[in-house]
């Protein structure tokens, strides 16, 4: 018997999707012109959808409406030519409900929602951390595991089962395990619409080659041609041409991984 959520969603999570940078002014706060015209130079590089107030978007250096305001910012400018996902992460399931709530206000199109941090949840725990998410809202939810970052690892056999909630769509995997994010894919191809998705740039090709659905890149701030030539190449069935931009994406990489999580840069 499948779990349920609150709606059944019919949504493709697909393609290169930035995990955007927050800009701020001098003051520290959130900078609209900018975000604006950021939002505007990665569609004009060909990316699939936009991720804010992520990881990369610092999403714990913001209040509610601060995220509000970027949420708002995000879909106006985008004018519905790509998919807005929106970052809804927590400490507490709670607040997680509680952002997403506000997201689904705002009109973006799904949310990511990265596992607690702080806290350390078993994996019944985590399983109804989702759920209740799940339940909690009509939209798509992309689940995120980032264990580097919150000590905790999404098990494949709990992904497989939240995999049967409806508007649980996809999972965003950053452990930097490609045997995991292997797993995850083997487990949950039955369901056509259950994405997973790279979230370390440099493993991009490696997991198209087993069946991601694409990535949630960080590098794509700055090169967003050179991540979207790789998903691109690599479905048109290019593969020597999807290989050659990794070669310099991985340099990318290391620079913005060098300086990643200051808040204010």
């Amino acid at each position: 018997m499948e779990a349920e959520g609150k709606e059944k969603a019919r949504f493709q999570a697909k393609g290169i999707i930035p995990a955007v940078i927050t800009p701020l002014t001098a003051e520290g706060k959130f900078n609209e012109q900018a975000m604006r015209k950021l939002i505007n130079y990665l569609l004009d590089g060909g990316v699939h959808g936009l991720f804010v107030v992520g990881t990369t978007g610092e999403f714990y250096g913001f209040t509610p409406e601060e995220k509000r305001e970027i949420f708002q910012v995000t879909v106006d400018e985008t004018k519905g030519r790509v998919p807005v996902y929106a970052g809804t992460s927590g400490i507490t399931t709670r607040e997680s409900v509680m952002l997403t709530e506000l997201a689904e206000e705002c009109g973006v199109d799904a949310v990511s929602v990265l596992t607690p941090m702080f806290i350390t949840p078993n994996q019944n725990q985590l399983f109804e951390h989702y759920k209740t998410i799940a339940a909690n809202t009509s939209l798509p939810v992309i689940i995120y595991n980032n264990p580097p970052k919150t000590g905790i690892n999404l098990a494949a056999s709990t992904v497989a089962k939240l995999a049967e909630i409806p508007n649980i769509v996809g999972i965003n995997d950053s452990s930097g395990d490609l045997t995991l994010t292997a797993e995850y894919i083997r487990l949950t191809r039955e369901r056509d619409d259950f994405a997973v998705l790279m979230g370390r740039d440099t493993l991009i090709y490696g997991a198209l080659c087993y069946g991601a659905a694409g990535s949630i890149a960080s590098c794509a701030n700055v090169a967003p041609r050179l991540c979207v030539d790789i998903y691109e190449k690599y479905m048109a069935g290019d593969w020597q041409g999807a290989l050659e931009a990794p070669v310099y994406l991985g340099a990318t990489a290391y620079c913005v991984w060098t300086w990643y999580f200051p808040r204010g840069h």
